[in-house]
C-alpha cells in the first residue's frame, strides 16, 4: 500500500469533518424514522463526498468493502448510517497508518509521498 499524497491527506482534512457531520445529521433521521426513505438530494451531497474519499483512499484495501448510496432504490436512513459508518471505520484506519508523531520534529503530520516517515 502506498503512502498518501499531500494533495491526499488535504483533501482527508477537508472532507471527513463533512462525512462526520453528514452521518451525525442520518443518525439523528435515523433515530426518529428508521425506515424512512432517504431523498435523492441527500444521496447526491453524500455520494458527492464519497467519491473524492474514495480517491484518497488510493489502493487502500478497505475500498473493497466501500459502497456509495444508490440513487435508484433510495435507501432508508438505517441502511445510510450503517454504510457510513463504514466508511469513518476505513477512513479512521488509514489515517491511523498515515499519520502520527513525527520522531524529528515532534509535531503530529501526515507521513506523504513527499514527506515519508523518516
Amino acid at each position: 500500500m502506498t503512502q498518501p499524497t499531500e494533495a491526499q491527506a488535504e483533501t482527508y482534512d477537508r472532507l471527513v469533518p463533512m462525512l462526520t457531520a453528514a452521518h451525525r445529521e442520518m443518525s439523528e433521521l435515523s433515530r426518529k424514522k428508521q425506515d424512512g426513505i432517504v431523498n435523492a438530494l441527500k444521496i447526491r451531497n453524500i455520494n458527492r463526498l464519497l467519491d473524492e474519499l474514495l480517491e484518497v483512499l488510493g489502493d487502500d484495501p478497505s475500498r473493497d468493502f466501500l459502497e456509495k448510496l444508490d440513487e435508484d432504490t433510495l435507501p432508508q436512513n438505517s441502511d445510510v448510517v450503517l454504510l457510513l459508518s463504514q466508511w469513518q471505520a476505513a477512513l479512521g484506519q488509514f489515517k491511523k497508518l498515515h499519520y502520527g508523531n513525527d520522531p524529528t520534529t515532534y509535531e503530529s503530520r501526515w507521513f506523504t509521498v513527499e514527506y515519508p516517515r523518516p
